[in-house]
């Protein structure tokens, strides 16, 4: 046996054991998906994406009407700021009215339909009366309320459609009558379409695409058969290509999509071609706040129908891609309100309010981009225009409303803590469990009136 140099024995050692495998160290960007996605699924995703969305895109749309309209009032010998100072005023009545309607109950919200759907159609046939309205741009849809403030009655035909609608097919929905078309189609239809034809009465066929489109959104959340989905289709397609053919300046219009010359095959495509410039020469990151060159008169309209070109011009693409990416937000929010309730109302005004916005935001933008007709729609919260804000801020607050409404929110919210304001009896304040959303979760009734999955 062999010793070591001191004479003892050498010490038998153990084997070496292999270590033990350690837990498998997880992909980071699994993980951070995986983080983004329960955050995503967390009850009050929906009212944050509307509340903050809505009040980013008013805001920068604040921003750039104040930007854009500058030279339009300097042109007209008005202070700077004037068209900047009435957005801001109509900005600040539409933030009271969107929390009016965040507050109000759906019962309220439905007693209000038939009020506002009277005051809409008759202010829309107040319109054509002489000597009360007046026209704009060459459409009658304007009634002038004294000094510079002008009202647009058929903006306000948007939300009244909406909640009478969405009122109307919630109470046949809980009288099974909406599986018989004539119930799907009458009245819904015929009041439509008399919204429409009192529109069409002034010459604005931008806002009557964007209240059909509300229609066929109303019918087919509704669940229309597709036979009869294809047969409205089909009718309001050839009353759109009849009152297309008939007008030279819608012909005009349509001959301007992709066009690249201010004179494209005889027609006057000026606005759509610097559009176009605009949006070309803003880069990746703009020329800078305040510092397009197309809003010195070479764009008409730079501040309400084309200030998405202005946008892209002065903040870049980067500004362009942001704006797509709150409308993109808002109209997910406002999908996910309308897929995860059972309340017939919440989801026909739901789905409703999101296809009119998102409808006239794509609208909106494909103009400008050269897609689409230039068919003389604001962008919703951005433009100029505030006849067209207080309607869309009121119809924002009904979506918050919805989105509070849901159990599962309405449980998250109450577990919130206030951080200022009355302390609980006794002066303390107990610790607070994990605010994880399994947990909410479990503390919500059995029996989700929401349908949440």
């Amino acid at each position: 046996m062999p010793t070591s140099r001191t004479g003892r024995p050498p010490v038998q050692r153990a084997p070496r054991r292999p270590a033990a495998p350690g837990p498998a160290r997880e992909n980071p960007v699994l993980r951070l998906y995986t983080r983004a996605r329960k955050a995503w699924d967390r009850p009050l995703t929906a009212y944050y994406l509307i509340l903050g969305g809505s009040l980013l895109i008013t805001v920068l749309g604040l921003v750039m009407v104040y930007s854009a309209s500058q030279i339009t009032a300097l042109q007209m010998s008005l202070p700077g700021s004037f068209f900047f100072r009435k957005q801001f005023l109509a900005a600040a009545i539409g933030a009271v009215l969107l929390l009016i309607a965040s507050r109000m109950p759906v019962k309220l919200h439905r007693a209000l339909a038939y009020p506002i759907l009277a005051g809409a159609v008759f202010l829309m046939a107040l319109v054509q009366v002489p000597g009360i309205g007046m026209s704009v741009n060459g459409n009658q849809n304007w009634i002038s309320l004294g000094g510079s403030f002008q009202i647009q009655p058929s903006e306000f035909g948007k939300l009244a459609l909406v909640l009478w609608a969405a009122d109307l097919l919630a109470r046949k929905q809980d009288k099974k009558l909406l599986t018989q078309w004539k119930h799907m189609l009458v009245p819904l239809v015929p009041v439509a379409f008399l919204l429409l034809g009192l529109i069409m009465l002034g010459g604005d066929m931008g806002t009557a695409i964007i209240l059909t489109a509300i229609l066929f959104g109303l019918l087919w959340l509704a669940g229309a058969p597709t036979r009869l989905f294809v047969g409205v289709l089909s009718i309001a397609g050839l009353i759109g290509v009849i009152l297309i053919k008939t007008s030279p300046n819608r012909m005009a219009r349509l001959a301007c999509i992709g066009a690249t010359e201010p004179r494209s095959g005889g027609a006057d495509c000026w606005q759509a071609v610097h559009g176009i410039y605009a949006l070309a020469s803003g880069g990746i990151f703009g020329s800078g706040l305040g510092a397009s060159v197309e809003k010195w008169g070479q764009l008409p309209e730079a501040h309400t129908d084309f200030i998405f070109a202005v946008t892209g011009e002065e903040l870049g693409l980067a500004g362009t891609l942001s704006v797509l990416a709150l409308f993109a937000a808002l109209g997910y929010a406002g999908i996910r309100v309308a897929g995860r309730t059972e309340d017939p109302f919440v989801r026909y005004a739901a789905g409703g309010v999101t296809t009119w916005i998102t409808a006239q935001a794509v609208i909106n933008i494909g103009a400008v981009l050269g897609l689409l007709p230039i068919a003389g729609v604001p962008l919703p919260l951005f433009s100029y225009g505030g006849s067209a804000l207080l309607p869309t801020m009121f119809a924002i607050g009904l979506l918050i409303a919805f989105a509070r409404d849901d159990p599962a929110a309405r449980v998250a919210l109450s577990m919130r803590q206030p951080r200022f304001g009355r302390k609980r009896a006794g002066g303390a304040v107990p610790a607070r469990g994990p605010r994880r959303w399994n947990t909410m979760r479990r503390r919500a009734s059995p029996a989700r009136s929401s349908g949440e999955r």
